[in-house]
């Protein structure tokens, strides 16, 4: 799938050493393009999988604007493969050899001569350059300076309900550039977004929860509510806070110390700083030191209103105050991209990156595989790839929609979670008891029943489901090595025999049930813009614990950077109170919990909602023992960080 031909170049010692071939193929990645003609090499994953002859609509106007990116393959897309793999397996003689983010650009980006080669051939079609960076080539021009440049003609497709511009056939480069293009982006016009006005908007509405809580799991018993599962059940917490979350995870008295954490999302919230310091003095955390939170913002924003620019701040906040709580000390830096689609989303990781921002990197976003096209996943996976090469590792949240048919359609896992370069973090519905005590864990996975008008039972008990951690069997990613002799074949080889990619690897808190408090500054019915605290979760909360935790591991280890962590997680797998291995029924009871809400969800004006929130139900996952697609190989255990010392 992955267009990731290059020349090996001579006189390159630690690269050229290497098994190139089989080490990019033991991640399944391609290693050349396909040859279309004597005179063109195939751009493979450009024509979109929607882009068929069934929904063909006919040529594209010649005159319509058309901006691409090309995507540079740089010297030695294959060396930087096998190098990336290599640096990250404990078991090889380069383990932990990283280099420095100008090494890694001598040795894998383009060249001079490259860059001007490829600018001489767009140019030469009639396109326009409108912008150069280390990794891509941006231009623009009409279809018809397009369709000569790439050798296809680019035709109208029904996707959906509306229609798209898409390559009616795979593009393709000519051969004369030796395998200097990885990709193209673009040329279909179909929004390429991550979920979660050129000016940011203020705050979202306020949101409140409403009381009963408890203030750790079960101490607060729904005496006057209905039984679930033969029992009385516990209101939710409150939201755990960070010496909770630290005590579960077996955080000890490392506080990450000496570590730097990128976070990356869209946009910016203006009261980052004033939120997470009031939260922190407000929750127990230690204080923020000056210049312990930074960011790193584009120079404008754009989409902001299809983007909910707004709705991103909440994200940011989740994941700054959960990396805090956890890793106290880690020094923090907020990468924020101009928008939610995947082209400024890439900027920001290859800002990370080619900057060295911080070797742990937390990404609370995605979509859906069907949504991933694979140019952009090529793309994604380069950066990734530098970024190992580096020491710097990708932590991505696995979804909130469990296998995700109730959301889509289809049964599939979300992206770039589903990279064989990245660790995907699932879910967990945490149980953290009197003392901060850890007291189990189910995958997370959410069922809801209201509460009948009588107040006497719960309206078609267990309910629907509502939510859950993504994961599953990816359908285009080939099972990485690390994921063999762990991954259960049945899981592996769910959509093929020679086997796919399983997500997810590792999981932590999320299930809003059994959530995190966080502190923000909110919009309230008044206007006025002030500072309130909620319970929230999602994988969203997962990856940013995870990210923190590898923190501490990280300064467990003396500071060494973990790198890409999946060969070493899935190295540790099987070792006594390394990871809580997550069931989804821990006790053999049941496991629920009641609810009340605010209709309005800001005060009881507009009256109380009361549910049972079922847990341990994701879609069709399951969390059991050993490693599962809900949990990957369970969540960190009391040993989990202490393993990484020397």
């Amino acid at each position: 799938m992955r267009s990731n031909r290059a020349t090996v170049r001579a006189g390159v010692s630690m690269a050229a050493t290497l098994p190139m071939i089989a080490g990019a193929l033991a991640l399944g990645i391609p290693a050349a393009h396909a040859a279309d003609s004597p005179a063109r090499d195939l751009l493979s994953g450009t024509k979109p999988a929607w882009a068929t002859a069934k929904a063909d609509k006919g040529s594209a106007t010649d005159s319509a604007k058309v901006n691409a990116r090309v995507y540079l393959a740089g010297r030695d897309a294959a060396g930087l493969a096998a190098y990336a793999k290599a640096v990250s397996d404990p078991a090889s003689p380069l383990y932990g050899k990283y280099l420095s983010a100008k090494k890694a650009h001598e040795l894998f980006g383009a060249t001079k001569a490259q860059v001007s080669a490829v600018k001489s051939w767009l140019t030469s079609a009639g396109l326009t350059v409108t912008a150069v960076t280390e990794h891509y080539i941006a231009v623009s021009g009409d279809v018809a300076a397009a369709e000569k440049a790439f050798g296809t003609q680019l035709h109208n497709f029904a996707k959906g309900s509306k229609t798209y511009r898409a390559p009616a056939r795979t593009a393709s480069a000519p051969v004369g550039l030796k395998g200097a293009v990885l990709t193209v982006t673009g040329l279909d016009n179909a929004p390429h977004k991550a979920k979660h006005q050129d000016e940011l908007p203020p705050p979202d509405a306020v949101y409140k929860n409403s009381g009963p809580f408890s203030s750790y799991f079960g101490s607060n018993t729904a005496t006057s509510l209905p039984d679930a599962y033969g029992h009385k059940i516990p209101y939710a917490v409150k939201g755990y806070t960070g010496h909770q979350l630290r005590s579960a995870y077996g955080a000890g008295h490392y506080t990450g110390e000496g570590v730097r954490i990128a976070i990356t999302d869209a946009y910016a919230s203006p009261t980052i700083a004033a939120d997470a310091a009031q939260y922190a003095s407000k929750n127990g955390d230690a204080g923020w030191k000056h210049g312990q939170l930074g960011q790193s913002l584009p120079d404008a924003y754009t989409r902001t209103e299809e983007c909910g620019a707004a709705g991103w701040y909440g994200e940011e906040t989740l994941d700054v105050e959960a990396v805090h709580a956890v890793a106290p000390k880690a020094d923090v830096t907020y990468v924020g991209a101009a928008s939610c689609y995947d082209d400024d989303l890439l900027d920001s990781l290859n800002k990370v990156v080619d900057h060295h921002l911080a070797d742990i990197v937390s990404n609370s976003w995605g979509d859906t595989e069907a949504s991933e096209t694979p140019d952009r996943a090529a793309a994604y996976d380069q950066v990734f790839q530098l970024g190992a090469v580096e020491g710097i590792g990708f932590y991505f949240s696995s979804g909130d929609d469990g296998d995700e048919v109730a959301n889509s359609g289809t049964k599939q896992v979300d992206s770039p979670a589903n990279s064989a370069w990245v660790t995907a973090v699932g879910g967990t519905s945490l149980a953290v008891g009197k003392g901060d005590t850890y007291q189990w864990e189910t995958g997370w996975g959410t069922q809801k029943a209201t509460l009948s008008a009588d107040g006497k039972t719960w309206e078609g008990f267990p309910g629907a489901f509502t939510s859950g951690a993504g994961g599953g069997t990816s359908r285009t990613i080939a099972e990485p090595y690390y994921q063999k002799h762990v991954v259960p074949a049945a899981l592996a080889q769910a959509n093929n025999a020679s086997g796919n990619r399983v997500v997810p690897d590792i999981s932590a808190i999320a299930d809003p049930n059994t959530g995190f408090l966080v502190g923000q500054t909110q919009t309230f019915p008044d206007g006025s813009q002030q500072y309130s605290e909620y319970r929230i979760g999602g994988t969203s909360l997962a990856a940013p614990v995870v990210a923190a935790v590898q923190a501490l591991a990280q300064q467990a280890r003396g500071g060494k950077a973990l790198g890409f962590a999946n060969p070493v997680i899935y190295s540790k797998f099987g070792k006594r109170g390394v990871f809580h291995d997550v069931t989804d029924d821990p006790t053999g009871d049941g496991l629920a919990v009641a609810r009340v809400d605010f209709a309005n969800g800001l005060n009881a004006d507009g009256g109380l909602l009361t549910s049972v929130r079922g847990l341990g139900k994701d879609s069709s996952l399951s969390a059991v023992k050993g490693y599962d697609d809900v949990t990957g190989v369970g969540s960190p255990g009391r040993r989990y960080v202490r393993s990484y010392r020397h």
